[in-house]
């Protein structure tokens, strides 16, 4: 019996170890959704905190119960180590590390490749290994199988390598990894197929597709779609605002449209791992041949440009009422990227800070989600979430709304706050808005 016959046996039965590397936002609700299904799971993890958080059973992401961690723990179902010379034991490996950008925009692929060096070094026949991690069309062939194959090891024949994107969507109540359809592809057709049953043992719907390219390819386009939306109407925005019109309420009414068009929201600028990173992986390999992606160019550039039309709204609100941003006094409402999440990767409240302190305010912020900042990919603030009791709201000059959290009491706000700047429409139709709210 060869060694992948042996792999799909063990993935048939159900009796296979799956090591998940990365347990961030993608590689821990991976593991977790395994390990609803009764496999077994090693996750690896150059973090020794979060190695030492799930030992103890404990969860540094919202969204995954602690108390399902820890049962998974205590029963040897679930490990967490930062021992990567064990890479051999899992039967499939799933890589789910960052893919950032450099400071030039283009790929930055240090962290696939240091990932893959380390499997290289311990990799055995019978072994599946897939890539999550979003990157640019071709990186699973040109960069992952060569690496890998240096160990004389060849796909197809001794090891199985395949690419399915992650889709996370953090905060949302109707789908999870369990549910969301999972894209395959494989470097050749066994890789294909083996991937796609073993995905299929905890995810209920596999799409297959012709090859790692395409999968990969899928995953950007799903998030340049996004991201050309979404600058499409940060630009609507701002021509609404100059030609009084609301933007908000021409969306609104867009909407009720059965057929032909879905609504995207406008707002202080992109967050998040996706949106604001993966469409220039997309944009660099097209140069390679030769092609420019103006739409991708386009979109990135207007929705980069929005941080710095919000800051130029909450200096006009302060100037009409004889303030100067300069020593005046901001509280930023929301760090998290999106609403209901405690993930403020890539969040443009990072800067808008920023922007703010350069022109001279005060900046302090509030999240219910995020206690207190810490270190993050270009910024370093060293701020503790701001209580919203009615003495700290009044003391400031404004209150710049960023992220739009279901936690706050937006009437209380309202009530005790000088001068608000609204970047996501959240005090439409309360009383007391006329001549304190400022859209943005």
């Amino acid at each position: 019996m060869s060694a992948l016959n042996d792999l799909e046996n063990k993935i048939e039965n159900g009796s296979l170890l799956v090591g998940v590397i990365g347990l961030g936002y993608v590689g821990l609700p991976l593991s977790l959704t395994f390990l609803r299904k009764g496999v077994r799971v090693i996750g690896f993890d150059l973090d020794p905190v979060k190695i030492a958080k799930l030992a103890l059973g404990e969860s540094y992401i919202k969204h995954i119960p602690a108390a399902e961690l820890a049962d998974y723990v205590k029963s040897g179902q679930f490990e967490a180590t930062d021992d990567f010379s064990r890479l051999a034991a899992p039967d499939a490996l799933v890589i789910c590390v960052p893919t950032p950008l450099t400071k030039s925009r283009e790929p930055d692929l240090q962290y696939v490749e240091a990932t893959t060096g380390t499997i290289a070094a311990t990799l055995r026949p019978g072994q599946l290994i897939v890539l999550e991690s979003t990157t640019y069309p071709g990186t699973t062939v040109e960069v992952v199988q060569p690496i890998l194959e240096e160990t004389g090891l060849k796909c197809g024949v001794d090891f199985a390598l395949a690419f399915s994107p992650e889709r996370e969507d953090p905060g949302n109540a109707s789908f999870s990894t369990g549910n969301i359809p999972k894209v395959v592809g494989g470097v050749e057709p066994l890789s294909t197929a083996l991937a796609c049953k073993f995905y299929g043992l905890a995810i209920e719907k596999i799409v297959p597709v012709s090859s790692t390219q395409a999968a990969e390819l899928t995953k950007l386009l799903e998030n340049i779609f996004r991201s050309v939306n979404i600058a499409l109407v940060n630009e609507l925005k701002v021509l609404c605002q100059r030609m009084d019109v609301d933007i908000w309420e021409v969306i609104g009414a867009a909407a009720t449209k059965p057929f032909g068009y879905m609504p995207f929201y406008p707002g202080p600028g992109l967050g998040g791992h996706c949106i604001p990173i993966d469409p220039f992986y997309l944009t660099s390999k097209a140069r390679e041949y030769d092609f420019a992606t103006k739409f991708i160019e386009l979109a990135g550039e207007v929705n980069t440009s929005m941080p710095y039309y919000v800051v130029q709204r909450v200096m006009d609100a302060l100037n009409d009422r004889g303030k100067s941003l300069k020593g005046a006094k901001v509280l930023v409402l929301g760090v998290a990227y999106k609403k209901d999440i405690d993930d403020c990767r890539e969040s443009p409240s990072f800067k808008l800070m920023e922007l703010l302190l350069n022109k001279g305010a005060e900046v302090a912020y509030n999240d219910p989600h995020i206690p207190r900042l810490s270190p993050v990919r270009k910024y370093s603030y060293d701020l503790e979430s701001t209580p919203l009791i009615e003495e700290n709201i009044s003391s400031f000059d404004c209150v710049l709304v960023a992220t739009d959290h279901s936690a706050y009491d937006y009437q209380f706000i309202l009530r005790h706050a000088a001068l608000i700047v609204d970047t996501r429409n959240v005090f439409s139709g309360l009383d007391g808005v006329t001549g304190k709210v400022v859209m943005a």
